[in-house]
């Protein structure tokens, strides 16, 4: 697959775009004051790597030479909420950082109040709508996007013509991708359908309802014991009882792969469609043998998983620190010029474009110009938010917190273990469901009470 056209033809249709675009932003008049704004990001590599991030730094002080960014890294990436706690228990709160949970934030009083900086950019307003909602609580906008994927199954296509079956496509619906799983299978020559197939439980009602979310998550809370979620367990019981998944195959089914693990299968061609992130873009591009595409997930809503930044409530430039974040993610002339750095110096482009922004796009798929991550975004206003970083008390919802219910070697099974339980047949979900709905219930309650909801 040609994903990467001629270098020249995009430099020039960006460079222009960048110039009809650089009639920025926000208080420009403040240039003959010198700032210096403090950041912290776990993806900024090193000064040796000298990666996109530090690049897209370094432009930007060139555009604003009255603002000085001084990249933070005092901030472990492994323990990046202890990192800001500390930090702002000693008073050396970052002006910019990046939010492992936005209610984290919230909860402990690092987050800057963004609604009036945000409320008149035309650039901010082009962000997509569910994201812009991901980030604010009782109307008050706390984080700002910094990098967008889309979460989804990608296709073998090679596969699929192989067996003369129809390629799965962006937008198929519930039974064409249970089909699609059940026919492109055949053990014994190496063939599988998909990978993971617990996450069916969580993108299934946001496929077959428009009102319900990822894990059926809506603002009043989730409703797993709605027949969307039973039927989407059920779904995924059918795929690991029958082995039609990677996962759920013995070590001697196993055997008949070219791979020991999902991701080499894959890779290899024995698998029709893949669990994954558009962050894999550049990895297929570079190493995979046969044609693919993004499909995202049956009836076509797209799925974003956004990091976040904030602003520090310390901070004494926020209308500085402001501009560095749009710079460093959803502003026009931002992201056109991530593109032309990414092109002349041969960097991978990191992060989808944040924004609905027609020029941007346009730009974006003179480069990367899979027909399904077309379609992600035409359907981008149907859109659903991967929740983990976004909803007061997700993770104890989704995996960790204890139901009392004893399973199989664990007397005291968590809602994960106990979902698990019931796709693999050990228990049966009916006698649990309404349990494990009060307790994620529970759960988001109490992270709303965290943060005064």
């Amino acid at each position: 697959m040609e994903l990467f056209k001629s270098w020249v033809a995009i430099l020039t249709i960006i460079m222009f775009l960048i110039g009809c675009s650089s009639k920025d932003t926000l208080n420009e008049s403040k240039e003959d004051k010198e700032v210096t704004i403090s950041y912290a990001s776990w993806n900024v590599g090193t000064e040796e790597e000298k990666n996109i991030e530090r690049l897209m730094i370094e432009e930007f002080e060139e555009k604003y030479p009255h603002i000085k960014v001084e990249i933070d890294d005092s901030i472990p990436n492994e323990k990046w909420n202890d990192g800001l706690a500390a930090a702002a228990s000693s008073n050396k709160m970052p002006d910019v950082f990046m939010l492992s949970q936005i209610p984290t934030g919230i909860a402990n009083e690092w987050l800057l109040d963004l609604t009036d900086l945000a409320a008149d950019d035309e650039d901010f307003a082009k962000v997509p709508e569910v994201v812009r909602e991901s980030a604010t609580y009782d109307d008050i906008l706390y984080a700002l996007p910094a990098g967008q994927q889309f979460l989804g199954y990608f296709v073998n296509k090679d596969l699929f013509n192989q067996e003369n079956l129809n390629v799965p496509e962006n937008g198929l619906n519930m039974n064409e991708f249970a089909d699609s799983v059940r026919n492109i299978t055949n053990i014994r020559s190496g063939q599988v359908g998909l990978n993971n197939p617990l996450a069916i439980l969580d993108w299934y009602p946001a496929a077959v309802s428009e009102t319900l979310g990822w894990y059926t998550y809506t603002e009043e809370g989730y409703h797993l014991d709605s027949k969307e979620f039973i039927n989407g367990l059920n779904l995924t019981k059918n795929i690991v009882t029958n082995n039609y998944s990677f996962e759920s195959l013995t070590d001697e089914q196993k055997s008949n792969f070219n791979g020991e693990n999902p991701g080499e299968v894959w890779a290899s061609g024995g698998m029709g469609l893949v669990w994954d992130g558009t962050w894999a873009l550049s990895n297929y591009e570079n190493n995979l043998e046969f044609d693919w595409d993004f499909i995202g997930i049956p009836g076509g809503r797209t799925v974003v998983a956004n990091d976040y930044m904030g602003i520090s409530k310390t901070t004494k430039h926020s209308e500085e620190a402001y501009l560095l974040i749009k710079w460093m993610s959803f502003g026009k002339e931002g992201y056109l010029k991530r593109i032309e750095t990414a092109v002349e110096e041969d960097k991978v482009l990191n992060g989808l474009p944040v924004t609905t922004d027609e020029d941007v796009l346009d730009a974006y798929f003179e480069i990367q110009d899979l027909p399904g991550l077309r379609a992600a975004y035409e359907n981008l206003e149907k859109g659903v938010i991967e929740p983990v970083k976004a909803v007061p008390g997700y993770v104890q919802s989704r995996w960790e917190a204890p139901t009392g219910v004893g399973i199989e070697g664990n007397p005291n099974a968590n809602i994960h273990g106990l979902l698990e339980a019931s796709v693999e047949g050990e228990i049966k979900i009916e006698d649990f469901i309404s349990q494990i709905n009060k307790l994620a219930n529970l759960k988001y309650q109490e992270g709303n009470e965290a943060i005064g909801q």
